[in-house]
């Protein structure tokens, strides 16, 4: 049976690396789930999704130094997570709006742009609500951080070149390592 390319069955991908006609077509399609895997997790930029309560920490966090405007903070974030992080304007302005009906938070128009600052309330807050998300272990340095993720990827990426590129024995000698590396990942888990 023939599809519109060629094809000799649905879902093939004849002459494309990676075919069932080319050596390697496990481990190209392992590395395809691999990459999937982690942009659906992560994204496309390696982000990471925050919840409201983390975006509220860190406006008071930030707005503690000075006043700055939505896109500012949005950008600041963004600088101290290192890039893990970057909120949407859908959840920073809402919650300055949130801030300001709370009377945490002061908005003053000029040149166009809205400038928030904390209110004495707002101060208080902020001195006791701890530390910025971006500077909580919890957020950066366990099973959540980008360094895990970004290393999948590379990793993806380098036998994805084997799998297009290498011999029936790189491909080999490839998924021998990584089926090493597996059960090294294994054994990590089951430390306690």
């Amino acid at each position: 049976m023939s599809n519109a390319q060629g094809n000799k069955r649905p879902g093939s991908r004849q002459g494309f690396p990676g075919s069932t006609h080319q050596p390697g077509f496990g481990l190209w399609e392992a590395v395809e789930n691999l990459r999937s895997e982690f942009e659906r997790r992560v994204g496309p930029r390696m982000g990471l999704r925050m919840g409201r309560g983390d975006v509220r920490a860190a406006i008071l966090s930030l707005l503690s130094e000075g006043p700055m405007h939505g896109y500012q903070i949005i950008q600041e974030i963004e600088k101290r997570s290192n890039g893990a992080w970057k909120p949407s304007a859908g959840s920073v302005y809402p919650t300055l709006q949130m801030l300001a009906d709370e009377g945490l938070v002061l908005a003053k128009e000029a040149d166009g742009r809205k400038t928030y600052s904390l209110t004495e309330s707002g101060t208080a807050e902020a001195e006791t609500g701890g530390s910025a998300p971006w500077e909580s272990s919890s957020h950066w340095g366990g099973a959540r951080s980008t360094v895990l993720p970004k290393a999948g990827v590379k990793l993806a990426e380098v036998v994805g070149q084997i799998a297009r590129g290498g011999t029936p024995e790189q491909v080999d000698e490839a998924v021998a390592v990584i089926d090493e590396a597996r059960r090294k990942l294994y054994l990590i888990l089951a430390e306690d």
